[in-house]
């Protein structure tokens, strides 16, 4: 791809979907509209099960993928929003509660990116066992722009 970004990506559901199925299944469909959105997905992890962060009593399927593209951030971010409003997202109301899916920007190729909406690299992701984990089993060897370690490094040292 000409001038393209690669990003590596957290996915989190923990509600059904209709005509979709159960979490795991969410994962693995929004993996798909993913590539449908034309990206190109190099790496993906296995889907692991976590216990919810808040008030959310149901348990997440979490997973991360590597992706390329051509967008910068602002656009990626539009776009990963898009994919989630099609698997019924609803941004309205507490943090933290259950989510048919989350799409974040972990880190990306660019390496620091701040805005008023995004930032990257994702600001819990060193202290959240559900997204380094399958980050560093998608991107090991990338680093953390802070603190210079790789995705494996940190991992190591346990969320």
């Amino acid at each position: 791809m000409a001038d393209s970004h690669a990003y590596v990506i957290a996915l989190g559901s923990n509600m059904r979907v209709p005509d979709v199925g159960a979490p795991r299944a969410v994962i693995g469909a929004a993996l798909d509209a993913l590539e449908e959105q034309g990206l190109a997905i190099h790496a993906a992890s296995r889907v692991r099960a976590s216990a919810p962060i808040g008030p959310s009593l149901r348990h997440y399927a979490n997973a991360a993928a590597l992706v390329e593209t051509d967008k910068r951030p602002p656009a990626m971010l539009a776009m990963l929003q898009s994919v989630e409003q099609a698997f019924a997202r609803q941004r309205r109301g507490q943090d933290w509660r259950s989510r048919t899916l989350d799409l974040d920007i972990v880190l990306w190729s660019g390496g620091v990116w701040l805005s008023r909406d995004l930032a990257i690299p994702h600001p819990w992701f060193r202290a959240r066992e559900f997204v380094l984990r399958p980050a560093a089993e998608v991107a090991p060897h990338w680093r953390d722009p802070a603190t210079r370690l790789t995705l494996r490094q940190l991992a190591a040292r346990g969320a």
